[in-house]
């Protein structure tokens, strides 16, 4: 089974974050929702949400890729917690995925895994990523790190996880079946 460990602080982007596990356990990855405190987080938008896990509870080693949503104050929250920054840290340096939307590349930042990686965030962060070869794509991949923009590619930065997982089938299939080909079509037209 793949284990996916995604971190949700108080603040969190809900699009970014709820998307991600969703289409995860669509194709069954096992995408575990984890809290830096308590077991309920509040979204940017007031949604709470129930997680799977709490930090202390984690075994980092049974996860295969790590997932940071954006949104503020969560992506703060995530970048000045010292055992995220270390798990991120431990994630790059065995070459498990790392990914992270929005305003989450600041843990990157802060993980100091930036430099020289090519990346992407919401755009009011570039500024802060100035050690990295910033690109301006929906989803940009470079060894290891997966990153994505904000809230509306947040359903595209979810079928890259897919596919880095090893289920481009499955990624292609829920392309088809939430329409999200359907639309792209219409859009060309």
């Amino acid at each position: 089974m793949i284990n996916v460990l995604l971190f949700i602080a108080d603040g969190f982007e809900e699009i970014e974050a709820l998307t991600v596990v969703d289409v995860l356990r669509r194709v069954n990855i096992n995408c575990d929702m984890c809290s830096l405190g308590g077991i309920y987080v509040k979204g940017a938008h007031h949604i709470e949400v129930k997680c799977d896990k709490v930090i202390d509870e984690i075994h980092r080693d049974e996860y295969d890729a790590i997932v940071l949503p954006g949104g503020m104050p969560g992506a703060k929250n995530l970048k000045e917690n010292e055992k995220v920054i270390d798990i991120v840290k431990d994630f790059y340096k065995n070459n498990k995925i790392v990914s992270a939307i929005c305003a989450a590349p600041i843990v990157l930042k802060e993980a100091d895994i930036c430099s020289g990686n090519k990346m992407t965030s919401y755009p009011s962060f570039k500024e802060e990523l100035k050690y990295c070869t910033y690109v301006e794509d929906i989803v940009v991949e470079d060894k290891n790190i997966i990153t994505s923009r904000g809230p509306a590619t947040a359903l595209y930065f979810a079928l890259k996880l897919v596919e880095r997982l090893g289920k481009h089938q499955e990624a292609d299939n829920l392309r088809e079946e939430m329409l999200l080909k359907f639309v792209e079509k219409s859009i060309k037209q």
